[in-house]
């Protein structure tokens, strides 16, 4: 039996003019768009169809903007969004959460705003960034990012993306040493990344208490299919679950590679990505070369 996983995009698959088609082209899509803007406070549509690539990065505007790209055209799809499991990518995980009926729109995109405003409040906190490293095993990277935080310095696996790439966070001081020793060690590349603070790590702490407060004070709904989400990579259908795991996304590491794993073994045959770019459609061909993979 063929099960259809829809997947949705996170943080840095942005780009301008995103969702001016669907705005274009939908009554429903512009009813939501402008909706959107009121729930937000200000016209991020303008900033979508019309804003720089320089606009688009500001936090409090890239996941509001990646997210409503991927309801709303999730939305459009009519008869042919049936999905059997859904899962989202750091941010993308709301988004799944709306396709999967567990959260409506105006909630979801609620909390969205505050998990941008609450992280961004975090980065101001403590200086603190992120960095990719190619080719070089999991449990290497795990055994130094432990040294180095051990040592004093925050830095820890935050996004296993695919065999032979692994996101690292932490602190500015503990990112460049981690990236000496693992280049030191074999890695093709470790590289910091252009990101404004330690995402999934430790010090997302601040926002994690501030969110949880959010979360807590929304209504979850039973959902229409299984969510695997980040924190355990497993298929979760109880409400009361999906929202303490929700909590729990900030300071823990997406487990993307192991999610796509299981999904696979669950049944999935078919991956849809909804939403801007193709970037999880690349990584769930690193996990497993033979799964087909489309654009919504």
């Amino acid at each position: 039996m063929t099960k259809k996983a829809f997947v949705f995009p996170g943080q840095g698959s942005q780009f301008p003019g995103m969702g001016k088609e669907l705005y274009d082209n939908s009554d429903s899509a512009k009813k939501l768009f402008h909706q959107a803007n009121e729930i937000l406070g200000f016209n991020i549509t303008d900033i979508m169809f019309n804003g720089t690539d320089e606009a688009l990065k500001q936090t409090n505007v890239t996941q509001p903007a990646v997210f409503l790209h991927s309801v709303i055209l999730a939305s459009t799809l009519g008869d042919s969004f049936v999905p059997d499991m859904v899962a989202g990518h750091s941010l993308g995980e709301f988004s799944a959460l709306v396709a999967n009926k567990t959260l409506s729109f105006e909630s979801a995109l609620t909390l969205v705003s505050k998990r941008a405003q609450a992280m961004q409040k975090a980065c101001e906190l403590e200086p603190s960034t992120m960095a990719a490293v190619l080719n070089l095993d999991d449990a290497i990277i795990e055994t130094i990012c432990k040294e180095i935080t051990d040592a004093g310095d925050v830095v820890v696996a935050a996004n296993y993306n695919c065999p032979g790439q692994l996101v690292i966070s932490g602190s500015i001081n503990g990112i460049n040493i981690a990236c000496e020793k693992m280049k030191a060690v074999g890695a093709k590349r470790a590289l910091v990344l252009p990101v404004g603070g330690a995402f999934h790590s430790p010090l997302m702490e601040p926002a994690r208490v501030e969110l949880e407060a959010a979360i807590n004070a929304t209504t979850f709904n039973q959902p229409i299919c299984p969510v695997y989400q980040n924190v355990t990579a497993n298929a979760v259908s109880n409400s009361d679950e999906i929202k303490k795991n929700l909590i729990l996304q900030l300071t823990a590491p997406v487990k993307w590679t192991q999610t796509v794993i299981q999904m696979i073994a669950d049944g999935a045959t078919h991956f849809t990505e909804v939403g801007p770019g193709k970037v999880l459609q690349g990584l769930v061909k690193k996990v497993n070369p033979t799964i087909e993979t489309i654009s919504a």
